[in-house]
């Protein structure tokens, strides 16, 4: 813009150099002026060597008209120098581009045009193109981002399939191979490792289960056998032999017992059942009925105190066979005359300013006065096939294992504690079935919930 304003104050410089030198300056340079300024947009002022006016494209007031010499660029002309300035605004925009040109050669000059061109053309050229950048600049995102969608939504595919195939065979359903043929190739690989390692999962746990059942019949019904020919040996062994025999019965019950766990933790690993609401409270006093014959034949007191805790979520069956092995475990451990306590307490979580939608807590403590453990042999206690010394001879040392095992698959935990008797607490801790306001009754103080009248031995 500078250099087209430029050359124009040049051309009207040059014929207003030819007009005045043929003495027609006063006809020909205002039609020349109101010319140049239309093709330019602006205004064209054109004085002589004293600076008085010759022609406008503008009509200028007297007082402008004698104040022409006096304007920088109009000075710097007359004196031989042409300039260009852009003058602007006191907020710091542009206003218009001055530009002026001596007339008649250089060092002698007969006059001066002076041009003013408004800069509202530029900055609407400007923001044209900004406008255009602006436009070019979101198209690039547009399809740069189209085109990343479309990579990603080709690259996830697979990746869906595989978690879709992983979620399935972690929740045991059957095996289905994913395609090896779509994706990036890192994608393809870990398709193929992934159908590679779980086929070899489905082999295992296939011959797993295929030996849980051949087990159960194979096992079993040797062991019963033997039993029974023990049994039947009893009348012909001599008196002194006896005490062998008792012996190799004891031994092959308890060879019988460890099958028993065992297949019970094969088939707790193949088939992991979902938690479902089971009234604690009542199967705590089923099989308080049931083992409390056995206890009175041992002199050993068995106490329930089952509180109002509600329901509990546990796998089909877990309670029952918890139970089963903690009260074994305790009446072969406690001496005549002493007492197991089978109680029930609801633990609920900490009460916050807002409504805690946690579940509570249920224990279940099945206390002994026996001769307790330390806190190293606690640790170990839950391993498989672990026995603390000095334990009473029929043990297998899998019940602990199997009721932390149908704990945890209960969505819960099992510890062991020192009870204030000397003996042994077993905790087994399960998550309540009922929201935290409606299990129990315990009052504002935060006390134990109403507990049921004991039942003693």
């Amino acid at each position: 813009m500078v250099n087209a304003a430029r050359n124009e104050a040049e051309a009207v410089a040059s014929y207003a150099a030819l007009s005045m030198a043929a003495g027609r300056a006063r006809q020909e340079l205002p039609a020349r002026a109101e010319h140049c300024a239309r093709r330019i947009g602006g205004r064209v002022v054109i004085v002589d060597g004293w600076g008085n006016l010759l022609a406008a494209s503008y009509p200028l007031s007297d007082r402008e008209s004698r104040g022409l010499a006096s304007r920088p660029g109009i000075m710097a002309a007359l004196a031989g120098t042409a300039s260009v300035d852009v003058r602007t605004s006191t907020i710091g925009g542009v206003e218009y581009l001055s530009v002026s040109a001596p007339v008649g050669e250089q060092g002698q000059p007969q006059g001066a045009v002076w041009l003013t061109v408004p800069t509202r053309m530029v900055h609407e050229r400007v923001r044209h193109v900004w406008l255009l950048l602006a436009a070019g600049g979101l198209g690039v995102l547009i399809a740069v981002a189209a085109a990343g969608f479309a990579f990603a939504c080709w690259a996830a595919r697979p990746i869906r399939q595989l978690e879709r195939a992983t979620r399935a065979l972690g929740a045991g359903g059957s095996f289905a191979p994913v395609p090896v043929t779509k994706g990036p190739p890192e994608v393809r690989r870990l398709a193929a490792a992934f159908n590679h390692t779980a086929a070899r999962l489905a082999h295992l746990l296939a011959s797993q289960r295929a030996f849980a059942g051949e087990a159960s019949h194979q096992l079993k019904t040797p062991l019963a056998a033997l039993r029974l020919r023990l049994e039947n040996l009893q009348p012909h062994v001599a008196a002194r032999a006896r005490g062998t025999l008792k012996a190799a019965l004891t031994e092959t019950d308890r060879l019988a017992r460890m099958v028993e766990v065992l297949l019970a933790m094969a088939r707790l690993e193949e088939n992991v059942a979902t938690p479902a609401p089971v009234d604690i409270g009542e199967i705590c006093a089923e099989r308080h009925r049931s083992w409390l014959p056995m206890f009175q034949q041992q002199n050993v007191s068995l106490v329930l105190f089952a509180g109002s805790v509600g329901q509990v979520l546990a796998v089909p069956g877990a309670v029952e066979q918890i139970l089963d092995n903690l009260l074994s475990n305790a009446l072969r451990h406690s001496p005549a005359g002493a007492t197991v306590t089978v109680e029930l307490r609801l633990n609920p979580p900490a009460r916050r300013a807002l409504r805690d939608g946690r579940p509570c807590q249920v224990d279940l403590h099945v206390t002994d006065e026996g001769p307790g453990m330390t806190a190293e042999q606690r640790a170990r206690a839950f391993d498989r096939f672990w026995r603390a010394p000095g334990a009473p001879k029929g043990g297998t040392g899998l019940g602990l294992a199997l009721v932390q095992r149908l704990a945890h698959a209960s969505g819960g935990e099992a510890m062991l504690q020192a009870a204030a008797t000397g003996g042994l607490d077993a905790v087994i801790s399960l998550p309540s079935a009922s929201p935290p306001e409606s299990v129990g009754s315990s009052d504002s103080s935060g006390s134990r919930p109403r507990e049921r009248p004991a039942l003693p031995a």
